[in-house]
């Protein structure tokens, strides 16, 4: 089942603004700024690999089966909580104090 060409803008932005929002919200709280970054590179991603798993196919028979759509979701969320911890990196510099 594919995604349609609407539904792709739409699953991007949910991504990135669900991720953004995740992110600038842990660090603002955790006083940290790459922490939801790595955790969605270190827990989430391979959840969702471990998840799809077919234990008949090889290693790149499971890659290949992601399409193209599952990568760009994957980059949207990625890119958010990127840019989240960049957020909150340039609101401490200019003397904003969250907590």
């Amino acid at each position: 089942m594919g995604v349609e060409l609407i539904q792709l803008p739409i699953l991007l932005l949910i991504f990135f603004v669900l991720l953004f929002g995740i992110g600038f919200i842990l660090n603002m709280l955790l006083k940290t700024t790459y922490l939801p970054m790595y955790l969605y590179v270190v827990v989430l991603l391979p959840v969702v690999v471990y998840l799809q798993w077919d234990s008949s196919l090889t290693l790149t028979g499971n890659l290949l089966g992601y399409h193209f759509t599952d990568y760009l979701t994957a980059l949207a969320g990625l890119i958010g909580a990127w840019l989240g911890g960049k957020t909150i990196q340039t609101l401490r510099t200019k003397g904003y104090k969250m907590f």
